[in-house]
């Protein structure tokens, strides 16, 4: 497989290492309600880097998953199904890699080892943390019931933002200023990651590619800025 992205050959065991990790899944419906049902969600793809507090990429990880990708009526349920043609063409041109679900939990596993990290980030961590275990149960038929490694702290970079960046004075005026609020009561600025980055990049445009390892390098940024922003407020509120 092709890597996309610089990786390191020389690992500095001095360096806290973290990984932030994405999925894309199928199996989504709507319920009576009109709302959409995703607590059956199949992973097809997943994505991950390595990388640290400060952002730095030391490794990529892009894989289409072969027990779920082949299943065509399930891949009729995914929810951005019209990015098909795009995972074919990356199959083809060796940016994408076609493996089973086993193939995807080994990697990142042996990827956490080699890094010596037991963190995974996800932004709305627990519609990854359950679509992996679903589909390993999945394919498994309960076998195997879990995709992370016992052990693994699993971190919400949804929570991080809200704790931090969502607090910003800037950050709740580019939210007003642009319509990004969200629909409750009394509404708050709204924290995907989208919106995120557009506040980032101060382009109110910006649309996330929703492909797995794609939004992962726009994640670790949340997760960057997070990590400043939380150090800035602590040395405010030492300095008040």
């Amino acid at each position: 497989m092709k890597e996309r992205y610089k990786t390191t050959e020389k690992i500095d065991y001095r360096k806290r290492y973290l990984i932030v990790l994405d999925t894309e899944t199928c199996n989504t419906f709507k319920g009576l309600n009109g709302n959409l049902d995703m607590s059956n969600s199949l992973v097809y793809d997943i994505g991950w880097a390595v990388t640290d507090k400060y952002g730095n990429v030391y490794l990529t990880r892009s894989f289409l998953i072969r027990e779920i990708f082949r299943n065509k009526e399930l891949m009729d349920s995914a929810y951005y199904k019209e990015k098909i043609p795009k995972y074919y063409e990356g199959i083809r041109n060796g940016t994408r890699k076609l493996v089973t679900f086993y193939e995807a939990k080994k990697q990142l596993e042996e990827d956490m080892a080699l890094y010596k990290t037991n963190i995974v980030i996800a932004h709305n961590a627990s519609f990854d943390d359950n679509a992996t275990k679903v589909t390993q149960r999945y394919i498994t038929k309960s076998k195997y019931r879990y995709f992370f490694p016992y052990g693994t702290e699993i971190w919400d970079s949804l929570k991080m933002a809200t704790d931090t960046i969502g607090k910003q004075k800037r950050y709740i005026a580019f939210c007003k200023e642009n319509g990004f609020m969200t629909n409750h009561q009394t509404p708050r600025p709204r924290l995907t990651a989208e919106v995120l980055y557009r506040f980032f990049t101060q382009d109110e445009n910006y649309m996330e590619e929703h492909t797995a390892l794609e939004d992962v390098l726009i994640e670790k940024e949340i997760v960057a800025r997070c990590y400043r922003t939380h150090k800035a407020m602590r040395k405010k509120l030492y300095e008040d």
